[in-house]
This record gives C-alpha cells, structure tokens and sequence, in this order.
C-alpha cells in the first residue's frame, strides 16, 4: 500500500464536522460558551489613512462556524482567519504561493535535500506572551504525522516527511523520507500551536469551536459562530507581515444580497468583501469599488458512481462531458467568468498542460460512444449541491443531455444532506459539486492527492479505487511523488492527468474565477485571490 496518502481516510461526517469542505453549505454549527450573545460592532470603518487606529470590516461570503482547528479545517472563513493569526516555520505568498521564512529565520538553503533545519525567530511569542520553542513545533508535527490520529493535514505530510526532531530549544528538524522540494510550500499548513496550551484533555475540541492562540499579527478578539469574527493586532509580534490594522472585523455573511448591500452603496460598513456575485460586478464598480477576479482551481466538477450502470462504461462518462456545452455555460451562468476545463489542472497552474483527452462540445461523438456503450433510453438524476453558481450552470448540462436523448432530472440539495447521503453509501448517479484544492497550494502532486488515491474519499464516493486502472494510476502517482527530477516528475504528472481526463470518474466542467472587492479609497495592497476568503497580511489603509 502506498505510504504517500493516508492509510485511513475521515468519515465524510467527521470530514464536513471538521474541515467546512466545499465552501459555506458544508460547515456544522459550534458555538463557544466564552463567546457573548450578540457580535461585535460593525459600524466603525476606515479612518483615511490615521494610521489603522480604527477597524477595518470585512465581508466573508462563507460560514465561520467550521473548525478553527489548522491541522483539520478546510473552512474558507476559518483558514483565511487562521493566516492572521497563526505561522507555520515557512508561510506562502498568498497567490504565487512562493515559501517565505515566517516562524523560522530562513527557507532552507538546498530544498533536495533530505534533512531541513530550522531556527525559530528570536523573541517570538505566543499571544499569551509566553515564547515559542522547539517543543511546539515537535508537538504540532507529532500530532500531524501519529499514526493512530487522523487529521486533514496528515494527508499532506506523511507520504514525504518522516519526523520532526528538537535540536535545541528553538531549533528543529525535519528528516524527509526522500527529496521533496514541494514540501517547503506545504510547510504553510502546518501552523505552528502552542504545546502548553493544546496539549491539555479538551483542547483539540475547543480548536474546533474556535479557541485560538497563535504567533501571528493578529489575536482573535472575539468568534460568534453565523455572526463574526473580530482580530485585533497583537503588539508582540516581530515576525515579517505586521499588522497594518488595529482591529479587523469579519462578517459572515452567506446569502449574495446581503453581502453585496455591506459593502455597496453610501452606507457601505465594509471595506472588502470576497466571493462577490458575477451579475453584480458592474454594479459595484460604478459605485467605486475595485472588483477583480483570481483564476485558479475553483471548478464545477461531475462525479460518476461507477458502481451504478451504465457509469461503469468509460465511454458513457465520456460521452457526458462531451454533451456539455461549456461555452455556453461560461456566457450563461458565469457571465464570461470562467474556462473550459481542458485538464485536471487548470490553464494557470505551473504545471499545466491540455489533456490527452480534451471536452470540447461534439454531440455527434457522445452520440457515438453512447450506442458503442450499448446505452438506448437513460434516465439521469443529476444530484447537486445547491452553492448558488453551481445551481445556475445544471440548465446547461439538461439541456445537453436532453438533446443526446437523456430524461434529466436535476436535484440540487444542500451540501451536507448530499454528502450525508454519499457517506451513507445511498445509491446515486452523478453528483455535481465545487471544490477548491488551491486553498492548500499548487503543487500538482498535493491537488491531485486530494483527489486520487486508494485511500481518497472521493474515489470511495465514487467506487472506483478496486479498479485495475485505478491501481495502476495510483502507483503511477507514487512513482510520480518520488521522482527527484523536476522535469521527468512534472511529465509523470502530466502522464497521469491523462488517465485521469480519460476516465473522467471526477473530472471538472469549468474552472471559473472567484471575485473579490474592495473599496481603493480607504484600503491598498490588496490582491484577489483564486481561492476562498481574503488575505491582508500586506493590505494596508490608504
């Protein structure tokens, strides 16, 4: 069995109770006894430039009650939260996701090798005030790479990283199973907590709901979970992204209309706000706003139970995509914001190239494979998540389907009553959803892993890992993982995305684009990113 991905994956229960995956819809409620009843301000805004004497609001369109907890979240609020408030030894720049030296003093020097070492920034304190040490690094490590704990970010570290070990009280290091210069990008989902906080009986559980005690430039102040978050600077910090805002204040706010209202208008209480809707981008640059979008991974993926006929037959998945009018998809419902996905990856990732096997819309060749499949009348009940982009893209996947001769029934639902329903192994056919693996890095090797493997959860959804192609792809991943060359690990990679395109198990329609915006008068230094949330570790005000 492969040692490059879990060998034991969370139930999709857990996985939704603790990571918020896929967005808003899939996070599960917490509260925090500590927290008051009611949310903070939100009427205090930008000060013109007084230095950040004043709070700075921020409107985020996902829910902020998934786990706070790093090694588990994949929550858009609660790891875009955990950027300010928590470092790992490296950090990455937000959108070109280059290593940077963050809780340690330096990237290390030759990233082939097989031993990384690591000195902790002198004077560097918890927000507590007690200092950081090497025996918090170990102890957030151990816990990453135990065994008999299951994390979301064991997923990400076990294949490559052996152990971490205390040189001396703030020195560190890694020992790599084999050369990994990718992982020096990943060492930004560790974040580093502190032992003599986290270690004690209930703790893990009270960084689920929220409890957060960093290293970084900002503490969380205050957490009502379906209300806000509020940040304040912390005033120790010494490490190289300082605060730039005395007090930040995020709303959660889920529903488009709402959020757009905060930050639109001559009553706007936001400065910034994320995942902006597509008919409304217009709008708010008319009233000043700068709106601009990040292409990267965010995509409208199909995913087929092959254990269910006829989705068993290549050709009828194929057949499918092929019935897609993508064009048509990307005018209609992403109003131009979007690409037809002709890889895995999508057109700006360093290691992109086309599929072997591209979508293109061709009727008369789904028609063909169809017949080939020995297919005549099909019946389809397409079950979707109900992420309000994705609902407006399923009239274009009826209506070519309708017209290859297919009855369609679309069935959007809330994400967790969908993924509920795939954890209990119901029967279904094909689920449309979104998904996002640029929250975690670029890397090709680290989003194909969160979606492929023999041990995925996805290919549990989708029945697929017993398949003799499905081994020999994940074999070809490993070898592909440990290749040391750059160049031949990158055409391994590229070979594999080819049986990936052409099986078309999990596979994406569109990769389309995610757009923020922000106010230019009052705040700078802002970049939109391809993923969920905001970062402002360089955002300043005007």
């Amino acid at each position: 069995m492969s040692d490059l991905i879990p060998r034991t994956a969370p139930d999709r229960r857990s996985f939704l109770k603790y990571t918020g995956a896929l967005g808003a819809a899939a996070a599960v409620t917490t509260t925090l006894s500590a927290c008051s009843s009611g949310p903070e301000s939100t009427n205090e805004t930008g000060d013109g430039g007084q230095g950040g004497s004043s709070t700075l609001t921020a409107v985020i369109g996902y829910g902020n009650d998934g786990s706070w907890d790093p090694t588990q979240t994949a929550s858009a609020f609660a790891m875009a939260g955990n950027e300010h408030i928590y470092e790992g030894l490296l950090g990455t720049d937000p959108i070109t996701r280059e290593p940077y030296a963050a809780l340690a003093t330096a990237v290390p020097g030759d990233l082939k090798a097989t031993t990384w070492k690591f000195t902790l920034r002198p004077g560097a304190k918890w927000h507590d005030g007690k200092p950081v040490t090497a025996d918090d690094v170990v102890f957030v490590f151990e816990r990453i790479l135990a065994p008999k704990t299951q994390t979301l970010a064991k997923g990400f570290f076990e294949g490559w990283l052996k152990e971490v070990r205390k040189t001396d009280a703030t020195s560190v290091e890694l020992i790599l199973k084999f050369p990994f210069p990718d992982g020096a990008a990943r060492l930004s989902l560790a974040k580093i907590m502190p032992k003599h906080v986290f270690s004690k009986p209930g703790a893990w559980d009270d960084a689920t709901k929220g409890k957060t005690v960093g290293s970084g430039p900002y503490r969380m102040a205050s957490h009502h979970p379906k209300s806000n978050t509020a940040f304040e600077a912390f005033d120790d910090y010494n490490g190289p992204r300082r605060a730039a805002f005395k007090k930040m204040n995020w709303l959660t706010i889920v529903d488009a209309a709402p959020r757009v209202a905060k930050i639109s208008g001559s009553s706007a209480e936001a400065e910034i706000s994320d995942n902006i809707p597509y008919a409304n981008i217009e709008q708010l640059k008319k009233g000043g706003l700068t709106v601009e979008g990040g292409a990267g991974m965010n995509n409208l993926f199909l995913l087929f139970n092959t254990a269910h006929k006829p989705f068993d037959d290549l050709r009828v998945r194929q057949a499918l995509h092929y019935a897609i009018d993508r064009e048509k998809m990307i005018q209609a419902a992403l109003k131009g914001h979007g690409k037809a996905s002709t890889s895995f990856l999508n057109e700006g990732n360093p290691s992109y190239r086309p599929a072997r096997t591209v979508y293109g819309y061709d009727l008369a060749k789904a028609k063909k494979l169809l017949k080939a499949a020995g297919v005549g009348e099909l019946k389809i009940n397409l079950m979707a998540v109900n992420v309000s982009w994705i609902v407006d893209c399923l009239p274009t996947i009826q209506d070519g389907w309708e017209k290859l001769g297919v009855d369609v029934t679309l069935d959007p639902q809330e994400t967790t009553a969908v993924f509920t329903k795939l954890d209990q192994k119901k029967d279904f056919q094909i689920v449309a959803a979104a998904s996002n693996p640029n929250q975690f890095g670029l890397d090709a090797d680290l989003i194909m892993h969160y979606n492929y493997g023999p041990e995925n959860i996805w290919m549990g959804y989708a029945r697929w890992a017993d398949n003799a192609v499905a081994k020999k792809l994940f074999r070809d991943m490993e070898q592909a993982t440990r290749e040391p060359d750059a160049s031949k690990k990158r055409a391994m990679i590229q070979d594999y995305i080819d049986t990936v395109a052409e099986q078309a198990v999990l596979y994406p329609v569109v990769h389309n684009e995610l757009m923020t915006a922000w106010d230019p008068e009052k705040i700078t230094g802002v970049k939109a990113q391809p993923y969920p949330g905001i970062n402002l570790l360089q955002a300043k005000w005007v």
